[in-house]
């Protein structure tokens, strides 16, 4: 069974939470809190994986969760940080937020994608003694970890895709060209999924041709099985659209030139303007060459629209040397492999509003003003307070969200301390 297309559910491993202890030994002077850190949670690890051509591992498994952070414990002891949670997946793989549909990574190169983080580890009580608190009796709890719906979308990676009305000979030509064994039988549909070849070109030379199953008329709407597998060739940086000329079919090549062609406009225009070489095939069922009206009429079509054109048979290997090096000199001219870029996140979405109002304000003993909630924990967590950007976006958020207007109907004013946790500021109108 094939499958390209599927959405699993992915959570990363909650930080642990911090430790509360105090060094009480007979004879040691230098006792207090020495309550450790709680471990990392672990996080959601995409890798590929060479061997794999589908997404069938997906079907029974849909829901993956990495390893939560262990809490510290006395004497310092760090808590142990989370296992990350590796899923293996093909090349060619698009990732993507299931409820955006924003592109988060293509898992076209060897590097690994981190699709969830693992929430951090709080601090122990050991952190928070100061020269007039010697025994803070309270450890910061560790941060959740991130936890997201994910599509995964599957488009091969080929150099060259085959295309082609059913039984026009792609899985012949592939099977003729490359060590791949697809399905070849008489009759249409043989082919039920894309299937990949390689093709050496001598020496260390060669290129990834694809057999994409048989479009017909309708397929960009979903008819026969080309809907489902279209998407398979929007990677593929030279298409050889295959005709059968021999009419044993008893079709016009011309017009089943035309049917292809317009399938891949409908489905993209982008796709309808990639290079393209056009192949009559069969060509040794034909009597007469010179004088064939369907070889004629593909002439034209390939003059017409710039295409190189190439007469073949797969079953005599009749002309496959000229066209496999067609598609190397092709190939030399082209870019790469196209490889989607993630999109970019609006900053408005890296944090949004939800828990801002339950945020509170205390005036403590020493006159600060004590911002406590879940919600500012998370801003604090993404700030990096040694950098300048990153602390005006902290006070934008405080602005944008209402913190600031809290804090002056608390009573806050210029100069005034506040505490949020360990970070301490003065408030500035």
């Amino acid at each position: 069974m094939f499958i390209d297309k599927i959405q699993i559910h992915a959570k990363a491993g909650d930080g642990g939470n911090g430790c509360v202890s105090f060094r009480r030994e007979k004879y040691v002077s230098h006792g207090g809190p020495d309550g450790g850190d709680g471990g990392n949670g672990g996080s959601i690890v995409f890798r590929i994986d060479e061997g794999a051509n589908t997404l069938l591992f997906f079907r029974y498994k849909r829901k993956f969760t990495a390893e939560t952070g262990g809490a510290g414990g006395g004497a310092k002891f760090h808590g142990k940080n989370g296992e990350d949670t590796v899923i293996p997946v093909p090349p060619g793989t698009i990732i993507r937020d299931a409820a955006s549909g924003r592109i988060l990574h293509d898992m076209s190169s060897d590097e690994s994608f981190v699709a969830c983080r693992g929430g951090k580890g709080g601090w122990g009580n050991r952190h928070f003694a100061t020269p007039t608190r010697q025994t803070p009796n309270f450890a910061k709890n560790g941060t959740p970890g991130e936890e997201k719906d994910l599509l995964l979308e599957l488009k091969m990676i080929a150099d060259v895709g085959l295309v082609g009305l059913p039984s026009a000979g792609k899985s012949s030509l592939l099977a003729s060209a490359s060590a791949a064994r697809p399905k070849v039988a008489a009759y249409h549909f043989t082919t039920l999924e894309p299937m990949l070849g390689v093709v050496s070109t001598g020496g260390s030379g060669g290129f990834v041709m694809a057999d994409i199953p048989g479009l017909i008329e309708g397929a960009s709407e979903g008819a026969g099985l080309g809907h489902a597998f279209l998407r398979h060739i929007e990677r593929c940086r030279l298409l050889v659209q295959i005709v059968d000329a021999s009419g044993m079919e008893g079709r016009d090549p011309a017009e089943d030139f035309a049917t292809i062609d317009a399938e891949l406009a409908n489905f993209s225009e982008e796709l309808a303007s990639r290079p393209r070489i056009l192949v009559a095939n069969k060509c040794d069922l034909i009597a007469d060459k010179e004088s064939s009206e369907a070889l004629r009429s593909l002439r034209i079509v390939a003059e017409a629209n710039g295409y190189p054109f190439v007469e073949v048979s797969t079953a005599t290997r009749e002309g496959l040397d000229t066209l496999l090096g067609t598609i190397t000199r092709e190939l030399s001219t082209l870019p790469p492999v196209l490889v989607y870029e993630a999109d970019e996140v609006p900053e408005e979405e890296v944090f949004s509003a939800d828990g801002a109002e339950d945020v509170t304000i205390r005036r403590d003993d020493d006159g600060a003003y004590v911002c406590e909630g879940a919600w500012f924990d998370l801003l604090v967590n993404r700030v990096n307070f040694s950098d300048r950007e990153s602390m005006m976006y902290f006070e934008r958020s405080l602005t944008k969200y209402g913190i600031i207007d809290k804090l002056r109907e608390a009573g806050c004013q210029e100069g005034d301390t506040v505490r949020v946790g360990e970070l301490e500021f003065d408030f500035v109108e």
